[in-house]
């Protein structure tokens, strides 16, 4: 064995002994080629590398073994250098590993590097997964997740995106459908959650979601919350908290909650509009908190009554409003703006104008120089139209052709009493 000594550590060498190709198989690889066999049809038929059967008959002598460099590997000094960088300046990656310990004076592969710190990243990625299960007192967390699919409404696909709210005691679930996933659909979504619970829980627990997260400090270890959203959570009183990046399983309730409602409550359903697609999930939810829960081996229902619906904070008197969203559009030639993927309609005059649209959870309302203009009802229906009928009063429409009051015949400069005479024998 042999040692090169390169900086704070090394990369050892060794070789081994290996057998070589068995002495039947170059005897008949021999007399193949004696008959004319082409070397990519004899490596074929022995299932050998065509270099070894070319390397085999060049040679005269069939020695019964040969020596062969092993994989290269960092000592003991330089592997403890390599999972330093791993977990510190390199951030998990190999390749950056091998670059560090290269300016370090230790030449390695990638491939090296990867070997020595095999065992560490599998220790450190079995200590990420074995997360402790816990169970949280009544009243204590909701978790909070968006899920999407494509459904067929309406025959059309359409991407749908799914909130999910579980109640981390009971497992009680809310499943809410909406088009987007922009923070004042995560802010309807919450609300209407306690609303269907009947109260408030302690915290929400969320993951770096961001619409609703703008930020981390690294070195306190916690998000910066959208102010929007943190005001709105503090008007109902529940703390927000984040999971860490790259772990989703702190959360594992709503997960699993969010493949439950795309395997069971949605699988390959298709509906007739998305108003269907709401009354479904609406009455899917009864069963699903009447079912016997997997972990905690009794229905949501009857866990949530029993020792979780007392804990609940009631909800506000006045609620903070969910959606208060402001656009900018540019009215259609046929009087129309887009929003979300559906139209509102706008007083004719003001086609190829802008105007403000202010979308809240029930209204749209369209203003034009600070002035409101148009009230509509919210849909919620993807690629539906909105239609105040007075908006259209006064628009020029082109005039169906008249069709003219004369037959054909009588057209060509005959009356239909000539020819009705010539066939009923008259002079």
């Amino acid at each position: 064995m042999s040692k090169n000594s390169l900086g704070r550590g090394s990369v050892l060498q060794s070789t081994v002994e290996v057998p070589m190709v068995d002495p039947e198989d170059v005897r008949v690889m021999r007399e193949l080629r004696r008959l004319g066999w082409g070397l990519r049809s004899i490596a074929r038929e022995l299932g050998l590398a065509r270099a070894t059967v070319r390397r085999y008959l060049r040679r005269s002598v069939q020695p019964s073994v040969q020596e062969r460099p092993s994989a290269r590997r960092l000592d003991g000094t330089a592997r403890a250098a390599a999972v330093e960088l791993l977990d510190g300046a390199a951030a998990g990656n190999a390749v950056v590993v091998a670059e560090l310990l290269g300016e370090q004076g230790v030449a390695a592969s990638v491939r090296t590097v990867q070997r020595a710190v095999a065992e560490h990243r599998k220790a450190r990625r079995a200590a990420e997964l074995a997360t402790v299960r816990f169970e949280t007192a009544p009243g204590h967390q909701l978790q909070l997740d968006f899920g999407e699919k494509r459904v067929p409404v309406a025959g059309a696909l359409v991407r749908v995106f799914f909130l999910v709210a579980v109640l981390s005691f009971s497992r009680r679930l809310f499943v809410k459908a909406f088009l987007a996933q922009r923070q004042d659909d995560w802010r309807e979504g919450l609300l209407e959650a306690f609303r269907h619970f009947g109260g408030v829980t302690q915290t929400v627990l969320i993951d770096n979601a961001g619409p609703l997260v703008v930020g981390r400090d690294r070195e306190a270890g916690v998000a910066r919350l959208h102010p929007a959203f943190a005001q709105f959570c503090r008007e109902l009183d529940v703390a927000v908290r984040v999971c860490r990046p790259y772990r989703a399983r702190t959360k594992g309730k709503t997960e699993s909650g969010v493949g439950y409602v795309k395997r069971n409550a949605i699988a390959g359903r298709g509906f007739a509009s998305f108003a269907e697609l709401e009354r479904h999930l609406a009455a899917w939810m009864v069963r699903a908190d009447e079912r016997e829960h997997g972990s905690t081996h009794e229905p949501p229902r009857v866990r949530f009554e029993r020792e979780e619906a007392a804990t609940l904070k009631p909800l506000p008197a006045l609620p903070p409003p969910a959606r208060e969203r402001r656009l900018e559009r540019r009215v259609a030639t046929d009087c129309f703006v887009d929003v979300d993927t559906v139209r509102y309609s706008v007083p004719h005059q003001l086609i190829r104008e802008r105007v403000e649209v202010l979308i809240s959870e029930s209204d749209v309302r369209i203003f034009h120089g600070g002035r409101a203009v148009a009230t509509h009802r919210r849909s919620v229906e993807p690629h539906s139209r909105v239609v105040d009928p007075h908006h259209l009063d006064g628009l020029v429409r082109a005039e169906a052709p008249q069709l003219p009051q004369t037959s054909p015949l009588e057209a060509m400069g005959r009356r239909l009493s000539d020819y009705a005479a010539i066939v009923g024998g008259g002079s």
